[in-house]
C-alpha cells in the first residue's frame, strides 16, 4: 500500500511501526509484557472490570446512546425462542429453549475506543488544504464510511457504514493482555469534579510508589464507577457530570508524559477521560483546536486505545490493602469488524 501521508502531526508516531500499521501503541504490547503481567499473579484472584453493560442507566452521559434491549429470536412461525418448549412442535422433545439478540450501543457502558474512534482535520498531504484523517493517515470516506460523507463542507450520501481500517477488530486480534499499573487518583482528589494534569499525576504516582515502563496499561482510578453504581441505572446528570477526576487535555506537559512514558493503552473509570464540552455550540476556546485534546493526542496521533467507564474501585482497595500497583490485565474487545468501539468485560488477575 502506497503512503497515504507526506507529512505526520507534530507529537506523533505515524509510521514508526510501519506505513499500514494499525495498532499504533499496541506494538508495545510484546510476549515479554504478557509474561510480566502473569509474574504479578500470585493470588490468584480475579476482578471483573466492568460496570453491567446497562449502566450508568439513561442518556445522560451521551444524549446519543442508550441502554442496551434484550430481544427474543424467532422462529419462522412467529413464536418467541423464550421459555419455548420443543414439545410444540414435537411431543417426543423435552428441551426448554431460550434465544436472544440485542440492540446496543457499543461506547455505552464500560468500552474500548478504537483508533477509528477519534480523527482530525489535518493536511496530511501538504496541499494546504485539511483532510478528515485517522491515525497513520487512514482516511474518511476511503478507509471509514458512514451513512453521510462530509466532504467539502457538503452532506452528500455515504457508501457503506463500518471502519475498514483501524476498526475495533484490529485490536481484539492482539488480545490485549499484559501487565497493568493502577495509578490511584482518588484519594487524593476524592469525589469532587478535578482537572488532573501533569503535576497532579505525578504527585499521586510518588505518594503510592507508583512505576510506568514502556509497555504497560495504565488503568487510572477515580471513583466514577462506583458513583455510576451507586445511582443504580437512575443517574442524576448534574452529579455525573461533577464527579472525580479527569485528565487535563490541555496540558502539554501531560501529553508529553503520555508519549514519553510508552504506556501501550490509557485506561480510566470516568467518562471520557479527560476533560469535556458538554454543549459543544457554546464552548467558548480559541481554535482551531481539538474539543478533546487528549483524545487527538492518543488515538489520532499515538494510536494508543482509551477504555472509559470501567470498575476499578474494588481492584483499587485490593492493591492498596495490599500494597501493590501492578496486576495481570487481559481485556480484549469484541471481534467486531468495522466497529469503533466496543464493549468490555475486563479482568484483572492478581
Amino acid at each position: 500500500m502506497a503512503k497515504r501521508w507526506k507529512h505526520r502531526p507534530e507529537g506523533s508516531n505515524w509510521g514508526e511501526f510501519g506505513d499500514d500499521d494499525q495498532l499504533g501503541r499496541l506494538n508495545f504490547l510484546t510476549p515479554e509484557k504478557v509474561r510480566q503481567g502473569v509474574a504479578e499473579v500470585r493470588e490468584g484472584k480475579t476482578f471483573c472490570l466492568s460496570l453491567p453493560l446497562d449502566y450508568p442507566g439513561g442518556n445522560v452521559l451521551s444524549a446519543a446512546r442508550f441502554p442496551p434491549e434484550l430481544r427474543p429470536t424467532y422462529f419462522k412461525n412467529g413464536r418467541p425462542r423464550m421459555n419455548y418448549p420443543l414439545a410444540r412442535d414435537n411431543a417426543a422433545f423435552t428441551d426448554v429453549m431460550c434465544d436472544d439478540a440485542v440492540l446496543i450501543h457499543l461506547q455505552y457502558s464500560t468500552q474500548w475506543d478504537a483508533l477509528a474512534h477519534m480523527g482530525a482535520l489535518f493536511d496530511a498531504d501538504g496541499d494546504g488544504k485539511a483532510e478528515r484523517v485517522y491515525y497513520n493517515g487512514f482516511r474518511a470516506d476511503e478507509h471509514v464510511h458512514g451513512p453521510v460523507s462530509y466532504e467539502n463542507g457538503q452532506e452528500t450520501p455515504g457508501h457503506g457504514m463500518g471502519a475498514r481500517a483501524l476498526g475495533i477488530e484490529t485490536m481484539a486480534e492482539t488480545c490485549v493482555q499484559g501487565r497493568a499499573v493502577m495509578v490511584d487518583l482518588f484519594p487524593s482528589v476524592g469525589q469532587a469534579r478535578k482537572a488532573v494534569g501533569y503535576d497532579g499525576m505525578m504527585r499521586a504516582m510518588e505518594a503510592d510508589g507508583v512505576t510506568v515502563e514502556k509497555g504497560d496499561m495504565l488503568c487510572l482510578h477515580t471513583g466514577f464507577g462506583r458513583v455510576v453504581l451507586e445511582q443504580n441505572r437512575k443517574p442524576d446528570a448534574e452529579t455525573l457530570h461533577g464527579s472525580c477526576a479527569v485528565l487535563d487535555g490541555s496540558d502539554a506537559k501531560l501529553l508529553r508524559w503520555i508519549t514519553d512514558s510508552g504506556i501501550s493503552v490509557l485506561v480510566t473509570d470516568n467518562y471520557a477521560v479527560e476533560h469535556y464540552h458538554r454543549d459543544f455550540t457554546t464552548a467558548h476556546v480559541h481554535g482551531p483546536c481539538a474539543a478533546y485534546p487528549l483524545h487527538e493526542h492518543c488515538l489520532f496521533k499515538l494510536g494508543l486505545p482509551l477504555g472509559e467507564i470501567w470498575y476499578l474501585s474494588d481492584l483499587a482497595d485490593w492493591l492498596r490493602a495490599h500494597k501493590r500497583h501492578k496486576f495481570l490485565l487481559t481485556a480484549p474487545p469484541l471481534r467486531l469488524p468495522g466497529a469503533v468501539g466496543s464493549p468490555a468485560t475486563p479482568v484483572a488477575t492478581v
